[in-house]
């Protein structure tokens, strides 16, 4: 069509500009549901936006040095610079769908402390099926994704308290959510009793139960040996689906098999129960940015079938949603876990990170005890991993902030990586005055 100003049948004449204004003609997204920002990411820019000169950052879930900064690895900068060297030409290709065969292999072994290659062993693989993921976040999601679209779960029991996004995750997929007891308020412990007895009267068969492997976030409480072992006859007997959330392997007691028991457990003593784990290296690797994850379903038939079959199903989820997960930082992980020397310096690392989260907290405990501050401060010490639950209350914190400028979220959550040898003093006694005064 020619479009001209003259008329006839070639013109082209504009509509006549609508009469409705904005009011009558509201937006199709107008009634969008209003959703605070994640509180986290609020107390970051709270503390960004804070020009005092003692401010202190007790809130992101991030490991920083003895200075408050960033620690990349010694092991992963050593790693960066070789791949760097090697300049291999197919650095930047597409994984496939499932990811990196090998690093999945390699992360698989590491969470199920695989090693002997015995029979036992091999039998054992032939019931897990791994994907490559975006970090633990989009391990966790596509976790709850395959078992609504499949297990059809009537709902799960997360912790209360637990990781925020836990809850959007599986909000997301349109699971019942449901919380079992895990923090004691007055005692400042785990809450054994009433997780299992909440468990026992009103979990159901097929209910998805989400378990923290390690270091839990945010109370850094985990169970005793005996009382996984407990969970486990539960889960057993009531017919409930295991979901393990493995963040901190390695970094919570700095020793990879101690952190990865509990899934250990599950695997190797209860051969008839099904289950799943989402896996991060974000925490034990420093890896936050480049997004380093794996999902593991474990079926109860040692078969290459069906593990292929599973495998199948999850990649059709994964080619809906993002195509296939990032190469570069599961290359660095791969690269050090194939390498007996590299591997070494990296232990030696975790070491380094988990003893520092050590010695913040008795640090943090000393000075409260010279203090004199009220009440009981044991539970800093006996408490593991980057997170406290100190005990504050929300107003404490929110005098912390504005009297003291130390940032932590209202339920007293304190990530402890933000302690140094330089603020801990400074922070203990904000917290003696807000415990006093408040």
């Amino acid at each position: 069509m020619t479009i001209n100003s003259a008329s006839g049948p070639d013109s082209y004449a504009a509509p006549a500009a609508s009469t409705l204004d904005a009011a009558s003609n509201p937006s199709l997204f107008s009634e969008l549901p209003r959703y605070q920002i994640d509180s986290v990411f609020a107390l970051i820019a709270d503390y960004i936006a804070d020009t005092h000169p003692e401010k202190v950052s007790l809130g992101p879930g991030v490991y920083r040095d003895d200075q408050g900064a960033p620690w990349p690895l010694n092991v992963v900068e050593k790693v960066e610079k070789q791949l760097f060297e090697k300049n291999d030409a197919g650095r930047h290709e597409y994984l496939t769908i499932a990811g990196d065969g090998t690093f999945l292999e390699l992360a698989r072994d590491l969470c199920f402390g695989f090693g002997e290659g015995t029979p036992e062993e091999e039998k054992l693989k032939l019931k897990i099926a791994s994907v490559q993921t975006i970090s633990g976040t989009g391990a966790n999601h596509m976790g709850a994704l395959f078992l609504s679209k499949y297990l059809k779960p009537a709902r799960v029991w997360i912790s209360d308290p637990t990781w925020m996004n836990h809850h959007t995750i599986w909000e997301l997929q349109g699971v019942e959510r449901r919380t079992y007891p895990y923090y004691h308020a007055e005692k400042r412990a785990f809450d054994f009793e009433g997780m299992m007895a909440t468990l026992e009267e009103q979990a159901e068969k097929n209910d998805v139960i989400l378990l923290h492997a390690c270091a839990h976030n945010p109370t850094g409480l985990d169970p005793t040996k005996e009382q996984w072992k407990a969970i486990a006859d539960l889960c057993e007997r009531k017919g409930l689906f295991p979901f393990f959330d493995s963040a901190y392997q390695g970094f919570a007691s700095g020793n990879l098999t101690e952190d990865s028991w509990s899934v250990q457990y599950f695997l190797r003593n209860k051969p008839n129960m099904e289950m799943c784990l989402a896996q991060s290296f974000s925490k034990n690797f420093g890896l936050y940015g480049q997004r380093v994850g794996a999902f593991h379903l474990v079926s109860n038939e040692p078969s290459s079938e069906l593990r292929e079959s599973i495998k199948v199903n999850l990649c059709h989820l994964i080619r809906g949603e993002y195509s296939m997960a990032p190469r570069g930082g599961s290359t660095i992980v791969k690269t050090v876990l194939l390498d007996e020397q590299l591997k070494k310096e990296w232990q030696n690392d975790l070491t380094i990170m988990s003893d520092r989260i050590k010695v913040m907290r008795k640090a943090l405990y000393d000075e409260l005890q010279r203090l004199g501050t009220p009440g009981t401060w044991e539970h800093l010490v006996t408490q593991i991993g980057m997170f406290s639950y100190t005990g504050l209350t929300a107003a404490q914190c929110h005098a912390l902030r504005g009297k003291h400028h130390v940032y932590m979220l209202d339920s007293g959550r304190a990530s402890i990586t933000g302690l140094t040898s330089e603020n801990v003093v400074y922070v203990a006694r904000a917290f003696d005055d807000v415990v006093r005064n408040n």
